[in-house]
């Protein structure tokens, strides 16, 4: 088997040579980049968090809404890390529940927004005339609501719950993938490699597929790690004010809210959920920033 695969396996590293050297350099720039280390580790450690959440507290049923109510309010202590709640549930076995909605909301609006703004703009940028002036018009009038009202509005009118918030989230940000990867294509169909491939017959949507979507998607990449950290952020304030996921399902933005009733007496209510919000959103947007500097050779060099 080995004998019959090696000869796919060396026909493919020597095709894409440079390209795998290209990323052999982003990796050492990577490693160098300490604080882009410290980035992507408090990440893994939440997502890390997030799964295991079960068999990383003793209380998981807490975690996942089951009160407690002889033991409410206790402040942190050796049996309870992060104290306890209104109705006695344990703060770590929340927090780490509560990240699994968090975390879930930040990648899957980032990912319907990619998925819908990408194949629109490169749509728009390749073919132009009429149908480049319906998806940009349509793009604008979605531009033109702040993001967050338009959110809620959605939101509002589907009624609250985890689908609705992201569903509400995603709507509202496709529209900035869509011009990023319009702009990216008006650049690249007239290069010589895609009127190359237009020369010798290549099929319209072949060509989109194979020399455009690949070229264009490191900036998508790029802002599609920095934006996670942005949409957790937006979830998080969907269910801050009762728009998002509902009780008794944990989530980070429903716990601050919470926090807030009994934060003079009871800080680390709000303390806890919400230190995780900063933290996650701080890292995604710190690890997007050095994936931009380390995916632009221009800039790569000065990344330490």
């Amino acid at each position: 088997m080995t004998t019959l695969i090696q000869p796919f396996l060396e026909r493919w590293a020597h095709e894409h040579r440079s390209q795998l050297e290209e990323y052999r350099l982003m990796g050492r720039a990577f490693l160098r980049d300490r604080l882009a280390v410290a980035s992507l580790v408090i990440i893994l450690l939440f997502v890390f968090g997030a799964i295991f959440a079960p068999w990383l507290t003793p209380y998981p049923e807490q975690g996942r809404g089951e009160p407690n109510v002889l033991e409410q309010f206790q402040p942190p202590s050796w049996q309870h890390p992060l104290g306890t709640d209104n109705l006695g549930r344990d703060m770590l076995a929340r927090v780490l529940f509560g990240g699994r909605t968090s975390l879930s909301i930040g990648f899957l609006v980032v990912i319907i927004a990619v998925a819908i703004g990408t194949p629109l703009g490169a749509l728009a940028g390749y073919f132009g005339g009429w149908l480049d002036e319906a998806i940009m018009r349509l793009t604008d009038i979605f531009l033109a609501f702040p993001s967050l009202l338009l959110a809620i509005a959605i939101a509002a009118a589907l009624g609250p719950s985890f689908t609705n918030a992201m569903i509400a989230v995603a709507l509202t940000w496709w529209p900035w993938y869509t011009r990023l990867v319009r702009a990216q294509t008006l650049s690249l169909r007239e290069r010589s490699f895609v009127e190359a491939a237009r020369g010798i017959g290549v099929g319209e949507g072949t060509v989109i597929l194979r020399h455009i979507l690949p070229n264009v998607m490191t900036p998508v990449l790029v802002q599609a790690t920095m934006d996670i950290g942005s949409a957790i952020l937006t979830g998080a304030a969907m269910s801050f004010i009762g728009l998002g996921a509902q009780p008794p399902t944990p989530d980070w933005g429903q716990m601050v809210n919470l926090g807030r009733i009994y934060f003079i007496n009871h800080p680390w209510l709000a303390t806890f959920p919400g230190l995780a919000i900063f933290l996650v959103s701080l890292s995604f947007n710190l690890l997007g920033d050095s994936i931009r500097d380390i995916a632009d050779p221009r800039t790569r060099r000065a990344v330490r």
